[in-house]
C-alpha cells in the first residue's frame, strides 16, 4: 500500500480538505459554472526535490474523484524552475478547489526533501548518516518524515514509543535521585524491552565515555565543539554508535562528519525548511 492510501493519510487528507472547503468555496461557486471544464499544470518554479505528488494527486481526487491527473515527474527527482511536475483535467472548478490544500502539502513537502538533500550531498563520501529528529509539524510527522527519506535522509524516531532516548531533562530528573549515567543506563536495561536500544545524550567527552563503559548503544554528543566530538570519537573507540545534535548547520555539516561520529540528526530538516516554490496555472 502506498503512502497517501494509508489510514493515517487518508484521515489527513480527508481533515485538510475539509479545512479549507468545508463552509464551501464562495468565489469559485459564484463564478465557475459547474459545466466548465479546463486543465491545468502544476510547474516546480525552484531547483529542488519533489516529494509528496501522489498525496497532492490524491488531495485532487478527494475533491473530485473524476478529475484525471498525470504524474509527469516522480517524488525523489530533482527539479528546476519551469519543470512541469504534473497535469491535471477536468471540472475547473474543481481544480480550483483543490489546489491551495494540493499546494501547501507539496511545496512543505519538497522543501524537506530539497533541504535534506543538500545536507545530504554535503557529507557525500562519508560514511555518516544524515537523520530527522520528532521536531515535526504536529498531525503531519508521518508526511514530513517521508520527504526526509525523499531527500536521501534517514528517520530517527517516529514517536515516544520507537527507542529509548534520554535526554537532558531526564537526567536532569534522574540526579536528582542521586543517579549518575552508569546507574542510569543500568535502570534502563532492567526496565526496557532488551529489543530496544538505549541512547543517551551527553554534554562532554567525559560523560561519553562513562555512557559507553555503561553499555549505551547510541550516545548522542549534545551541542560538542568539533574537538571535543573528535576526542569522545577517540575514546568511545566504536563501543557505541555516534550521534551528533544540536546546532548542526549546513556550512558544518561536513567538518561535524569528518570527525567520526556516524549518525547527525538535524531539527532544521522539518522545523526550518523553506517550502518549495511550486505553482498550479490554469491553461
Amino acid at each position: 500500500m502506498g503512502l497517501s492510501k494509508t489510514p493515517k493519510v487518508k484521515q489527513f487528507i480527508a481533515q485538510a480538505v475539509a479545512e479549507d472547503l468545508g463552509q464551501g468555496d464562495i468565489t469559485t461557486e459564484t463564478l465557475i459554472p459547474k459545466t466548465q471544464r479546463g486543465r491545468a499544470s502544476i510547474m516546480a518554479k525552484a531547483s529542488g526535490i519533489i516529494a509528496g505528488v501522489e498525496i497532492a494527486k490524491q488531495i485532487f481526487l478527494k475533491v473530485d474523484p473524476e478529475l484525471k491527473l498525470a504524474i509527469l515527474i516522480e517524488d525523489g527527482t530533482k527539479v528546476n524552475p519551469g519543470d512541469i511536475v504534473a497535469k491535471i483535467e477536468g471540472k475547473a472548478a474543481s481544480i480550483l478547489k483543490a489546489e491551495r490544500v494540493a499546494l501547501n502539502l507539496l511545496q512543505r513537502l519538497s522543501g524537506i526533501a530539497s533541504e535534506t538533500g543538500r545536507y545530504v550531498q554535503a557529507v557525500n563520501g562519508l560514511p555518516v548518516q544524515i537523520t530527522d529528529t520528532r521536531k515535526t509539524t504536529p498531525g503531519l510527522r508521518t508526511l514530513e518524515k517521508y520527504a526526509v527519506r525523499v531527500g536521501g535522509g534517514k528517520n530517527h524516531r517516529m514517536h515516544l514509543g520507537d527507542g529509548i532516548l534520554i535526554k537532558d531533562n531526564h537526567l536532569a530528573a534522574l540526579r536528582h535521585q542521586g543517579l549518575g549515567i552508569k546507574e542510569i543506563v543500568t535502570r534502563t536495561r532492567q526496565k526496557a524491552s532488551p529489543k530496544l536500544k538505549v541512547e543517551i545524550e551527553v554534554k562532554s567527552p567525559r560523560e561519553a565515555v562513562e555512557a559507553a563503559e555503561s553499555g549505551a548503544d547510541v550516545i548522542m554528543l549534545d551541542n560538542m565543539t568539533l574537538k571535543d566530538m573528535r576526542q569522545a570519537v577517540q575514546l568511545i573507540k566504536g563501543r557505541s554508535l555516534i550521534e551528533a545534535s544540536g546546532g548542526i548547520t549546513l556550512d558544518r555539516v561536513r567538518a561535524i562528519a569528518e570527525t567520526g561520529v556516524d549518525l547527525i540528526s538535524i531539527g532544521a530538516l522539518t522545523h526550518s525548511a523553506k517550502a518549495l516554490d511550486i505553482s498550479l496555472e490554469l491553461d
